[in-house]
């Protein structure tokens, strides 16, 4: 008795998330796909959306489906960009030459302050402004905005009517003219 009641509920489970994902996979992969670079991308973010679902449903009910999913897909569009955000920051900062692979962050946040320090770190933010008002005025923006006042691109995207996509390309050649510039700083620091 106990068993059949527990194979009829893990049925109903079963029925519930083929169910969700009849009625909700186009709008939801749709949603998604607006708001990232690649069909790729939506379709991984759609599949940890699913995975999250069918773990959820397992231990507990859903009362709004449809509501409790777009959020879901929310979050992780917006872990997916943190990340990025993360790895193009240290983009700007990290170096290579002969002796490997160097990050001038190491050197910017040292919990060291003596003159030495201080005059890098004064000539870093004097250099970065200087990069910065050498692009043009969109590519700045853009990345001020999300690298340096931490607002997201769909806030961004809200408050210029751009969409996700543009204001990543123009992020991403923000951010090479930047390494360029900032690997000059870089190359006169090592050389010291």
């Amino acid at each position: 008795m106990v068993q059949s009641a527990n194979i009829a509920m893990a049925e109903e489970r079963r029925q519930n998330i083929i169910q969700a994902v009849q009625n909700y996979s186009k709008r939801l992969f749709h949603f998604i796909r607006g708001r990232v670079n690649t069909d790729e991308d939506a379709e991984d973010i759609l599949q940890d959306v699913w995975y999250q679902f069918s773990n959820v449903v397992d231990t507990e009910p859903i009362e709004k489906a449809s509501a409790w999913l777009f959020t879901v897909a929310r979050n992780k569009i917006t872990d997916k960009y943190r990340k990025q955000k993360e790895a193009s920051l240290e983009e700007v900062l990290s170096f290579s030459d002969e002796d490997g692979e160097m990050n001038i962050k190491e050197i910017l946040l040292a919990g060291t302050s003596n003159p030495e320090t201080e005059h890098l770190r004064n000539l870093f933010w004097e250099q970065l402004f200087r990069a910065l008002d050498e692009l043009p005025t969109e590519q700045r923006d853009v990345f001020v905005w999300n690298e340096l006042e931490d607002i997201s691109f769909s806030e961004i995207a809200d408050r210029t009517g751009e969409k996700v996509n543009t204001l990543l390309s123009r992020k991403r050649y923000a951010v090479l003219h930047l390494r360029n510039r900032l690997e000059e700083l870089y190359r006169e620091i090592i050389e010291h």
